[in-house]
Formats: structure tokens, C-alpha cells, sequence
């Protein structure tokens, strides 16, 4: 899927309404348009990269920077009793959306 075509760098572009909750240079969140959960949030760097599949050492730390910023956001989703992460990757592993993502999902604390 090239980039052009891709869900997720529409809505970068502002080509496609998303519910954000985040955004700065490098990455955006917003919620899932099917939740899973009460929270279930999206996170995918700006920049379009496939899957976990297609880094290399060149992408390691914008993916430190990704799971930290995960931590933050689902932190400030009321998320202190704890979260899940999930990425799926490639069609295989579950996959819809050929632009890397985390998903978190949680309840907030009643």
C-alpha cells in the first residue's frame, strides 16, 4: 500500500476527520473509530512506515519515543489502574491498516 492510499497518513493530512487526543511533529493519537474498550486509542508516528516488519535500526528511536509517548497519553486517558498494547502486524498477525500503530485500551478508574 503506498503511501498516497494509505487510512492513517489521510488523516496526518487532514484528508480524513479523526477524534485526536495527541499530536506533535512526529506522532498522532486518536480514538478508534471501533473500540474495543471504554478507551482504545491509536497512536502511529506521522511518517509512514508499514509494520513492525519493515523497521530497521534506523527507526529504533522514534519507537522509544512511541512506547514512551504511549505510557504519557494513557496516562492522561485515566488509564492508572493499568492498559494494554497492542500491535498488530502484518495480515497474519491481525492487521488492517499497513501504517504502524499502537492501540490503547483501558477503563478508566471509576
Amino acid at each position: 500500500m503506498s503511501e498516497s492510499s494509505c487510512l492513517f497518513c489521510k488523516i496526518v493530512a487532514g484528508q480524513i476527520p479523526s477524534d485526536k487526543v495527541y499530536e506533535d511533529d512526529e506522532f498522532l493519537a486518536f480514538r478508534d473509530i471501533r473500540p474495543a474498550m471504554p478507551v482504545h486509542v491509536l497512536v502511529i508516528p506521522k511518517a509512514h512506515v508499514v509494520s513492525l516488519q519493515h523497521i530497521d535500526a534506523s527507526h529504533e528511536p522514534m519507537l522509544g519515543r512511541l512506547l514512551g509517548l504511549c505510557s504519557r497519553i494513557a496516562a492522561d486517558l485515566g488509564l492508572a489502574d493499568g492498559w494494554r498494547t497492542q500491535i498488530n502486524t502484518g495480515a497474519g498477525g491481525g492487521q488492517e491498516v499497513f501504517h504502524l500503530h499502537v492501540h490503547i485500551m483501558g477503563r478508566p478508574r471509576a
